[in-house]
This record gives structure tokens, sequence and C-alpha cells, in this order.
């Protein structure tokens, strides 16, 4: 099974943990991650998140972030038709770099679209399902 996790799940663990929500998202998004390391899913990796993650103010973080680039088994580069996907996923009123980053799930034949993005979740896009960590862990376990 292929999964893609979008910039705020990797942020998740730096976030404030005094929320239940927040810490719950933590505990998920690294069980995953640790499901990954023992191969029971495939992780992508894309030019979205290299992006994104580049533009982190903090060197730490984003050193540990980038570190899932080398674990990932996938890396989804930019094409034409990655951008023109994402265009059209924009006018679901997806915000562009979001889009962005489903477009590379989906070009990458991904099965899970893992986020925190609220407004994101509440999106249907044929071809992947968009879940929470929590939600997802609950789902495939």
């Amino acid at each position: 099974m292929k999964i893609y996790l979008d910039i705020c799940c990797y942020n998740r663990p730096f976030d404030d943990q005094s929320q239940m929500k927040i810490q719950l998202e933590t505990i998920a998004k690294l069980h995953i991650q640790s499901a990954v390391r023992q191969n029971i899913y495939e992780l992508v990796w894309s030019y979205m998140l290299d992006y994104e993650n580049s533009n982190n103010p903090y060197e730490e973080k984003q050193n540990a972030i980038q570190a899932w680039k080398t674990i990932a088994e996938h890396y989804c580069k930019s094409s034409p038709s990655i951008l023109q996907a994402g265009k059209n996923i924009e006018k679901l009123g997806i915000m562009s770099k979001d889009a962005l980053h489903v477009a590379c799930a989906l070009h990458s034949k991904c099965n899970y679209f893992i986020t925190t993005d609220l407004k994101l979740l509440k999106k249907k896009i044929d071809g992947i399902k968009l879940i929470n960590p929590v939600d997802f862990v609950r789902e495939v376990e």
C-alpha cells in the first residue's frame, strides 16, 4: 500500500502538544512512520515536500523531516502532467500547494493521502482517499 504524508503531517510532532487532538495525531503519525520503516507501507516523497520543507525556518526540524526522503521508496518529480493535474485539483477549491501534493500522490498511485489539514480533509478526490493519521490507523489496522 502506497501512502503520501503531506508537510503538515511531517510537522505535527513539532507542534504544541498541549491539545489532545495534536497529541493523538502525532502518535498516529509516528506509528505510521514506524510501519514505513518495517516495510508495511510504501512511502512516497515529492518535489513539493522538498520545496515546502526547504522553507522551514528551523534547520533542526527541516533536517528531521528531510531524512524521510531517503526512507521513501518512491520519489515524484515535477512534470507538466502533474502541474496540469494540480491546476485541475485546484478548481475543486483546494489551495495550489495542496493541489500539487495531491497531484503527486495521484501520479504516484498512492492509496492514501495523509494530512492533518482540516480544510483539505473535507474534500473528495477521485482516485485517492484523503485521511487524518488517526483515522488512517483506525481504518487499516
